[in-house]
C-alpha cells in the first residue's frame, strides 16, 4: 500500500511538472530530477534538497498570456518581473524573496546554459536579455531559490532561473501570430495602444544530427512610462512667461505638490529575434552543441505636452506661467529619444551524459553588444523627427563571456559529487558624445566615458550524500578570485581618469539536509553564503554634474549574504503543499544613496536583514476532474539594520520588497478542446527610497501595492491548430513601480503546430 501511494504521488507530481526531491528511492520515480512528460530534466542541481519551482511548455501555453519570455515567471512563488509593456527591453528586473526590482545583479538568468543576466551593472538599465528567448521556444523554466548550490556565483543570492528551449527529436514546426491592445488612462492621457507579434520555428533530427531554427518579430506601441513635472515650490513669481493651461495638480511620492505637464517616453519598439541551435551526438553519451542568437531592436520614445497657450498650441519650451507661478521648461522635459540595438549570443558545449560513474561538460558562451546606441535630443525641437543636437550613448564593445569545465562523479550509489572550474568576464564600454545630428550622428563633442572590466575565476565542489532511505545531505564550497581592472572615467573636455586594479579572494560554504519523515512528508534545511561582487558600472560609473565628475567609489566592498531556509513539504496524490521559513542577512549591500543634497552614488549599506515565510501549493483535479489550482503567499520582513551613510534609513524597510506578496492560478479543462484560466497577482505596499520617505505610491515615481487579475481562454481546433483569447489586468488597475505598469490589455493569438 505504501509503495502504491508513493507511485501515485510521484505520478501526480510528474503530471504537474513539479520538482521531486525525495530522500529515498521510489519505484517509478527518478531520484532528484524534474519529471516532465516527453521533456528533458532541468539543468539546475535538482539533487540538492532545497526549493525549486518550475513550469512546462504545455502549462505556459495553456494558462499564461505570454508575450515575452519573462511572462513564464508570472505566477511562481515570490517572484516579480518589473515588465512595463510588451517588449520592455531595458527595465524588466527580476525580484525575489529578499531582493527588489532595483537589484538586477542579485539573480541569475540562463538559457540552455548561456548567461542572460547583464552583470555589467546593477539596476533597471542592466536587466536580463529576455529577448534572446521567445515564449514559443521554451521547453520548460525552473527556478532555484537562494544561493544553495556551489555551482553558481554569489549573484545567485536571490534566485537562479533556468530556461530550457526546444530541441527536436523528429521533424516539427510551429507558427504563431498574436495581437494585443491596451486602453490606457492616466492623467490627461487617454488612448489605445496596439502591438503584434509573429514567430516561426522549424527543427528536425536525422541520425546523430539535430537542428532548430527560431525567428520572431515584435512590434508594439507601449503606453507612456514617464511624465514631465515641476515641483510647485520651485516656481517663481516674477518674469516674462507664456501663460498656459493643461497642467495637472498632483502630489509626488514624498507628498509634495507638483504639476504634471505631459506624458513622455511613449515607446514604439520593433524587435527581431533569430536563433540557430545545432547538436551532434558524437556517441550515444557524448553531445556537441552550438547556439547562435541574434536580437535587433529599433525603439522610438515620443512625448506629448498637456500644456496649451492662449491660441491652443502645444507648449514644449520656454518659461511658462501656471496659476501665477513661473517655471522654466528644460530640453529634457519633452525630449524625444531613439534606440538602435543589435546583440549577438554564442554558446558552445561538449557534454558527456551517460549518468554512470563520471560525466563531464566543457562549455563556453559569449554575449556581444554589436551595436547599442541610445539617442536623446538636447535642443528644443518642434517634433520627434526634427533635426538638432543631442547626446548619443554608444555601448559598442560591451559584453560578457563565460567558460566552464564541470564534472559529476558517482563513486557509488550513495554519493553524487559535482566539481567545476569557471571563468566569468564582463567588459563595460560607454561613450557619450553630443552630436549636431541627434537622429543619425555618431560623433561629436565628448560628454563622458565610462570603461571597466571585471573577472571572476571560481573553483567549486559539492557532495550530495544519500545517508540512508530517510536522510540526504549536501555539503559544498565555492572559492572565488575576483578582479576589477581597466576602469576609466572622463567628463566633457577632460582627460581619462584611470583607476587602479583590484582583486579579492572569497569562499562560500553551502549545506543542505533532507529528512523524509514519511511517504508524504519531507523536511529540508538549507544554508549558504553568497558574495556578490561590485559590477563595473557600480565601481567606475560615477555622476557628472555641470560637466564635472562629482563622485565615484572604485573601492566598494562586496555584498556578503548568509541565507537559510527550513521547508516542510507534503506530497499528495493530487499535488503538493509547501511551507518555507527563510532568512537572509546581507552586509555591505550595494545601493544608490545620497552623497550630497542633489547627487546620489552607489554606496555600501551596513546590514540588511530579511526574514519571512513562503507558502505554496499545486494540485490537479481539485473537486472535479480537470481543475488545476496553484497558489502562493509570501511574507517578508526586510529591514535595514545598519547604515552609516544614511542613518535615517536604519529600521526602515528595504526598497521594493513588499511585506506581503501572493499569486493564485485556477485552470479548468472543459473537455478535450477548451481550457479556461483565471489568475491573480498581489503585492503589498512598497517603498522606493532607503529611508522610506516616499509614502505616496499611487503616482509617477512611486511604488504602489496592487491586485491584478488575468484571464485566458484557449481552444484547440484539431491536432495542429489552436487559438487563445486573454485579458491581462482585467480590472484596469493603475499601479506603479516608478513607471506605470500596463492597464487592461486584450491578447489574441493563433498557433499552428506541425
Amino acid at each position: 500500500m505504501q509503495t502504491q501511494r508513493k507511485i501515485a504521488a510521484a505520478a501526480a507530481r510528474a503530471a504537474l511538472g513539479l520538482t521531486i526531491l525525495s530522500s529515498a528511492p521510489l519505484q517509478a520515480q527518478t531520484m532528484n530530477v524534474v519529471m516532465v512528460n516527453g521533456g528533458r530534466p532541468t539543468s539546475l542541481p535538482a539533487q540538492i534538497p532545497t526549493t525549486i519551482e518550475g513550469i512546462t511548455a504545455a502549462q505556459l501555453e495553456e494558462r499564461i498570456n505570454a508575450t515575452d519570455s519573462e511572462d513564464a515567471l508570472k505566477y511562481l512563488p515570490s517572484l516579480n518581473v518589473r515588465k512595463r509593456f510588451a517588449g520592455d527591453y531595458d527595465h524588466a528586473v527580476l525580484a525575489s524573496r529578499a531582493s527588489g526590482t532595483g537589484n538586477s545583479a542579485r539573480s541569475l538568468v540562463y538559457a540552455d546554459g548561456i548567461l542572460l543576466s547583464n552583470l555589467l551593472g546593477n539596476g533597471a538599465s542592466y536587466t536580463p536579455r529576455w529577448g534572446m528567448v521567445t515564449p514559443e521556444e521554451i521547453e520548460r523554466v525552473d527556478v532555484l531559490y537562494g544561493p544553495f548550490s556551489a555551482a553558481y556565483p554569489g549573484n545567485s543570492v536571490g534566485a537562479v532561473v533556468d530556461y530550457q528551449t526546444r530541441m527536436p527529436k523528429k521533424l516539427e514546426g510551429h507558427v504563431r501570430v498574436s495581437g494585443f491592445a491596451q486602453h490606457f488612462d492616466q492623467y490627461a492621457t487617454r488612448d489605445n495602444y496596439y502591438g503584434r507579434q509573429a514567430s516561426a520555428a522549424l527543427g528536425d533530427r536525422s541520425g546523430a544530427f539535430s537542428w532548430w531554427l527560431d525567428v520572431s518579430r515584435l512590434d508594439n506601441d507601449g503606453q507612456p512610462i514617464g511624465f514631465a513635472n515641476k515641483l510647485v515650490s520651485t516656481g517663481t513669481g516674477t518674469g516674462a512667461a507664456t501663460a498656459v493651461t493643461g497642467a495637472l495638480a498632483d502630489r509626488n511620492p514624498s507628498n509634495r505638490d507638483w504639476l504634471i505637464l505631459g506624458a513622455t517616453n511613449q515607446v514604439h519598439t520593433v524587435q527581431d529575434h533569430a536563433k540557430v541551435k545545432l547538436a551532434y551526438d558524437v556517441s550515444p553519451v557524448l553531445r556537441a552543441s552550438y547556439t547562435l542568437g541574434w536580437w535587433h531592436n529599433d525603439a522610438e520614445r515620443r512625448s506629448e505636452s498637456y500644456l496649451r497657450d492662449g491660441a491652443g498650441n502645444a507648449v514644449t519650451g520656454g518659461t511658462i506661467a501656471v496659476d501665477g507661478r513661473r517655471f522654466k521648461l528644460l530640453p529634457s522635459d519633452f525630449a524625444p529619444a531613439r534606440g538602435e540595438l543589435e546583440h549577438l549570443m554564442h554558446g558552445l558545449s561538449l557534454k558527456r551524459h551517460a549518468k554512470d560513474v563520471f560525466d563531464w561538460e566543457v562549455a563556453y558562451s559569449r554575449y556581444d553588444y554589436r551595436k547599442d546606441r541610445a539617442r536623446v535630443a538636447t535642443d528644443f525641437v518642434a517634433g520627434p523627427d526634427s533635426p538638432g543636437a543631442g547626446n548619443v550613448t554608444d555601448m559598442h564593445g560591451s559584453g560578457w563571456n563565460t567558460t566552464a569545465l564541470k564534472g559529476t562523479w558517482r563513486p557509488d550509489g550513495a554519493h553524487v559529487i559535482d566539481i567545476g572550474v569557471q571563468r566569468d568576464a564582463a567588459k563595460l564600454r560607454t561613450r557619450v558624445v553630443n552630436s549636431a545630428d541627434w537622429i543619425g550622428g555618431t560623433s561629436g563633442r565628448p560628454v563622458s566615458t565610462f570603461n571597466g572590466e571585471t573577472r571572476l575565476e571560481s573553483l567549486y565542489a559539492q557532495d550530495t550524500w544519500r545517508i540512508d532511505e530517510a536522510w540526504k545531505a549536501t555539503l559544498g564550497a565555492r572559492l572565488e578570485r575576483w578582479r576589477a581592472f581597466g576602469g576609466e572615467l572622463s567628463a566633457a573636455g577632460g582627460g581619462l581618469l584611470p583607476f587602479g586594479a583590484r582583486s579579492e579572494t572569497s569562499w562560500s560554504p553551502k549545506a543542505a539536509l533532507a529528512w523524509r519523515a514519511s511517504d508524504e512528508w519531507t523536511v529540508k534545511a538549507s544554508g549558504g553564503r553568497a558574495v556578490r561582487n561590485p559590477t563595473a558600472a557600480e565601481l567606475f560609473q560615477g555622476s557628472i554634474v555641470d560637466e564635472r565628475i562629482v563622485n565615484t567609489d572604485p573601492n566598494l566592498r562586496a555584498e556578503r549574504s548568509w541565507t537559510g531556509e527550513l521547508t516542510a513539504e507534503r506530497l499528495t496524490s493530487s499535488g503538493s503543499l509547501r511551507a518555507t521559513l527563510f532568512h537572509e542577512s546581507t552586509r555591505d549591500a550595494l545601493y544608490s544613496q545620497p552623497l550630497t543634497a542633489t547627487v546620489n552614488t552607489v554606496q555600501n549599506v551596513g546590514r540588511i536583514r530579511t526574514k519571512g515565510l513562503e507558502l505554496a501549493q499545486q494540485a490537479q483535479d481539485v473537486w472535479s476532474r480537470g481543475l488545476f489550482l496553484q497558489s502562493s503567499l509570501t511574507y517578508a520582513d526586510s529591514r535595514i539594520v545598519a547604515n552609516d551613510a544614511l542613518p535615517a534609513s536604519v529600521g526602515k524597510r528595504q526598497p521594493r520588497v513588499p511585506r506581503w506578496r501572493a499569486n493564485a492560478l485556477a485552470s479548468y479543462r472543459f473537455g478535450e478542446r477548451w481550457t479556461g484560466t483565471l489568475g491573480a497577482r498581489y503585492s503589498g505596499r512598497q517603498y522606493g527610497s532607503l529611508d522610506n520617505s516616499d509614502p505616496n505610491g499611487q503616482t509617477y515615481m512611486g511604488v504602489s501595492d496592487y491586485l491584478v487579475a488575468d484571464l485566458r481562454l484557449r481552444y484547440r481546433f484539431d491536432a495542429h491548430w489552436s487559438g487563445a483569447l486573454g485579458v491581462d489586468n482585467l480590472g484596469a488597475e493603475k499601479y506603479w513601480a516608478f513607471h506605470p505598469y500596463t492597464q487592461r490589455t486584450v491578447v489574441a493569438e493563433l498557433k499552428f503546430d506541425l
